[in-house]
């Protein structure tokens, strides 16, 4: 039975749940949650959570522990980026409004234990969620979600905190990316369907047989929706495999080049097999140099990432933007004291270039989409060597 516009009681055996929608940003929504878990003195509250971000909300000095090396390495750069642009999304909008990101969950998680309640964290893993989307996304859509994110932060300036109370009829990330999400819906079956479903079984299998369940507001549809539903929660856990047709290409459009340059050398000359090469490198290098200097990366780094580009194209295993990552941590190591501002820059685009741990991973990233598109732009201009 509805019981107003963002509260719902649902029943599965001999549970109860109070089913809580609001929006992540929002002074009302934090004193909603209070109130209730107050008076309904649950055996349980559900946050819409995961153990990764629960830490990240708690441990304000999570941001020291993180290892640059070993995140370009496991290629997780452009998830973690993303990761740090969502939540600046968040940042942005709780400072306009004077009121800090989450605040409704870390309402929830003091009003649980204020009550004697257990904390159940009920969402999926952020970096399962984020791999997953990583995974449907070829380079393009991966650009132009790079790009919505960016073009995100000056939007922020235009809402009003009327904007945030209807936030409540969406997810937080829903609402970001709504513009992308309805030319990607993959994206938004990961983003949204996905975790309703996994959300829906972890509020179903939370312990106590009274229990409060606090989700954004655009989660409650769909929880309500696929509430008597069966869930094969471990198949949303599960990485999906990657495709075939890409990996084919990672391997065919070096031996393409290769072999596109041979045929030149022993079909046109020497000449014409030369001409090949230089405008292989240059457009490569040139384009990879340029992610490089936009990230605003040390001179160095940036003749590191025109060096690495031509060679690292043709070897599928290897990325140039990964090149210029670890060079660029040798020469501008982060200091403790970019850990400690992290969370402080990533409230602007400035930040996020000054920062000396946000900008490697642009750098990373950029890079090696600019290496990419000196690859589409060399073909063309290798064949009219010819």
């Amino acid at each position: 039975m509805m019981e107003s516009q963002n509260r719902d009681r649902l029943t599965i055996g001999d549970k109860e749940v109070i089913l809580l929608g609001t929006a992540h940003v929002s002074e009302e929504s934090a004193d909603l949650v209070a109130a209730v878990i107050e008076a309904e003195r649950p055996d349980t509250v559900c946050v819409e959570l995961c153990e990764s971000r629960y830490q990240a909300m708690t441990q304000e000095n999570r941001w020291q522990e993180t290892d640059l090396i070993k995140v370009i390495r496991e290629k997780k750069a452009f998830l973690l980026l993303s990761n740090l642009m969502l939540a600046s999304f968040q940042k942005k909008i709780g400072k306009k409004l004077g009121i800090k990101p989450g605040a409704e969950m870390l309402r929830a998680i003091q009003a649980a234990r204020d009550v004697g309640a257990e904390i159940h964290l009920a969402d999926r893993d952020i970096r399962t969620t984020l791999s997953r989307a990583w995974r449907l996304m070829g380079l393009w859509t991966k650009t132009r979600l790079l790009v919505q994110l960016i073009t995100s932060f000056g939007e922020v300036d235009s809402i009003e905190k009327e904007d945030i109370e209807k936030m409540k009829e969406k997810d937080v990330l829903e609402a970001l990316l709504g513009e992308i999400g309805d030319l990607l819906p993959e994206l938004r079956q990961v983003l949204i369907d996905e975790r309703d479903l996994y959300l829906t079984a972890k509020i179903r299998t939370a312990p106590g047989k009274r229990i409060v369940a606090v989700v954004g507001a655009g989660h409650v549809p769909g929880i309500q929706k696929n509430w008597a539903e069966p869930v094969d929660i471990a198949a949303l856990e599960v990485l999906p495999p990657k495709g075939k047709f890409i990996g084919f290409l990672k391997w065919a459009i070096p031996a393409f080049v290769v072999g596109l340059i041979i045929a030149g050398f022993f079909t046109a000359g020497a000449d014409v097999g030369s001409h090949m090469i230089m405008g292989w490198v240059l457009a490569t290098g040139s384009f990879a140099g340029i992610g490089a200097a936009i990230s605003l990366a040390h001179p160095l780094t940036i003749l590191t990432a025109f060096a690495a580009a031509p060679i690292t194209c043709l070897h599928p295993l290897i990325a140039a933007g990964w090149v210029a990552g670890f060079v660029e941590i040798f020469l501008r190591k982060p200091k403790v004291k970019d850990f400690e501002r992290l969370p402080e820059d990533i409230g602007s685009v400035k930040g996020f270039w000054k920062n000396k741990i946000t900008r490697i991973l642009l750098i990373v990233v950029l890079t090696n989409i600019g290496a990419s598109l000196g690859v589409f732009v060399a073909i063309p201009l290798m064949g009219k060597a010819f």
